[in-house]
């Protein structure tokens, strides 16, 4: 028999079986439409969702700053210095050349010639541009140089500096590292959005599944209030005993501490589904009705897996991972090579900031850096990237590993809750049929109370099991879409 007419059956059963309890504040909608409203509203609101969506900006930005490196690099340099004093170079010519000069004049002087070498003065070198003594006040006196006098005075340098890289390998295989990276955020955000539709289905489900609870549990709280107050008529009469009635307390009391608890995980799980949503965790939800939208899928384990291997965005995460550290094996390699870039630079130098001959200046200049030896440091690196790309590869395998085992385990739990669910009807008949001759046999006073409360909690256990059988069936079928990628995502775009 087909999943989807059992579930239609079961719903039946349900919807009698809650007919005593409090109407809805809303009316129901089909279960396909809620399911797809909620969705919609955790694909747009979900904090985790939207986080990776940052990601995915923040990758798409470190692309952008990847390529902009194959274009120019355009700056402006501007230096003023000004010192007075201390910036000299002083070379001790006098010491070094007048002994010889003075050897010289001797030789010649023996020869009855006159002197030709004169004396020479120590040499100074100022590393600051000279100013005109008219320019400042008063004069300066450099160690006390005796026929001398200058001040030392500021100069600028202001300079356009342009660099063209001509061949650099490190960037084009950064640029392919973060495409690759980009890439594999925007297949994680994919991912993350699909674990957020499972997340939302199945935990909706599990709020609603908590709803029909509290509309069992009241409805058999309602049976022991009327059981109470038949029992209470029947002692009145004295066709009972008290402990009768003080059983038939117990049981209502019992059941209406179940109600309790069933409404606190009603309330948790509408909690969860409101944090899924991102609004207040009180919101009310909307209540479905439950028919044929969600089936058992038909396909073999063979076809679920090819389907999941085939659409899974976690391996194109992982492959795209591989690519990446491949890429940056390449990157770290690229420094064992030349580069080779081109370099402009204009602009001014001198005392003043001055346009025109004497003052402008442009360089053209073919850079080329080439580093021989790092100590090891450059292919050690090499080696590290080597290892994280096998280390990539091995975790791509261990996610196509855990993705096929997940499609299996999802589509056993599926068969399972699917072949259960048709005993579970079966045993809800029967325990309704069997409450029905227990009610009409209290009433006539012809069964004891402990036959009376065992037929009610045989009804609600069977009502609660196949409440929660239904439920399962159709989370089970929601985790089996999710593992072979079935159904639509309509994921906004980034």
């Amino acid at each position: 028999m087909r999943a989807s007419h059992i579930i239609a059956r079961a719903t039946a059963v349900l919807t009698l079986a809650a007919a005593t309890a409090a109407p809805a504040q809303e009316a129901p909608r089909p279960l396909g439409e809620v399911l797809d409203k909620y969705v919609r509203m955790s694909l747009e609101s979900n904090l985790g969702l939207r986080t990776q969506t940052l990601e995915v900006e923040r990758s798409l930005a470190a692309l952008d700053a990847a390529r902009g490196r194959f274009l120019p690099a355009l700056a402006l340099d501007a230096r003023y210095t000004r010192a007075d004093g201390g910036r000299e170079i002083e070379l001790p010519v006098s010491s070094l050349v007048n002994p010889i000069h003075g050897t010289l004049n001797e030789l010649l002087a023996a020869q009855g010639q006159p002197p030709r070498f004169a004396p020479i003065e120590d040499q100074s070198f100022p590393l600051q541009r000279e100013r005109d003594p008219r320019a400042v006040r008063g004069d300066l006196r450099i160690r006390g140089q005796s026929k001398r006098e200058q001040i030392l005075g500021g100069e600028q340098d202001t300079r356009l500096t342009l660099r063209q890289p001509l061949y650099a390998p490190a960037i084009p295989a950064a640029v392919n590292a973060q495409r690759s990276l980009l890439e594999g955020a925007q297949f994680a955000r994919i991912a993350v959005a699909r674990r957020l539709k499972r997340d939302v289905t199945v935990s909706y489900l599990d709020w609603l599944r908590a709803s029909k609870t509290v509309d069992i549990v009241e409805s058999s709280a309602t049976l022991l209030r009327e059981n109470l107050r038949v029992n209470e008529s029947l002692f009145r009469n004295g066709k009972i005993t008290q402990d009768q009635v003080l059983r038939a307390r117990a049981e209502l009391l019992e059941v209406e501490q179940q109600v309790r608890e069933a409404q606190n995980l009603r309330d948790q799980a509408r909690s969860f589904v409101n944090f899924l949503l991102n609004r207040p965790l009180e919101t009310p939800l909307t209540p479905a009705e439950m028919g044929g939208e969600v089936s058992r899928a038909t396909a073999d384990l063979a076809t679920l897996r090819a389907a999941a291997l085939a659409n899974r965005p976690e391996i194109e995460q992982s492959e795209r991972g591989v690519r990446a550290a491949q890429s940056q094996v390449r990157i770290e390699r690229a420094d064992l090579k030349p580069t080779v870039s081109l370099g402009v630079d204009g602009g001014i130098q001198g005392e003043e900031y001055e346009f025109g001959r004497g003052r402008n200046f442009s360089m053209v200049s073919l850079l080329l850096n080439w580093q021989f030896f790092d100590g090891g440091t450059n292919r050690a690196q090499v080696r590290g990237a080597r290892a994280a790309a096998r280390q990539a590869e091995v975790r791509r395998d261990e996610v196509v590993q855990q993705i096929q085992l997940e499609v299996q385990q999802a589509l056993d739990r599926l068969t399972t809750t699917s072949d259960s669910l048709a005993t579970a009807e079966a045993r809800a008949e029967a325990a309704r049929a069997g409450f029905r001759i227990a009610s009409r046999k209290r009433d006539e006073g012809v069964i004891n109370q402990v036959e009376f409360i065992d037929a009610r909690s045989a009804l609600t256990g069977a009502e609660l099991n196949l409440n929660v059988t239904v439920f399962n069936l159709l989370a089970r079928q929601a985790e089996l879409d999710y593992a072979t990628v079935a159904g639509k995502l309509p994921l906004p775009e980034v």
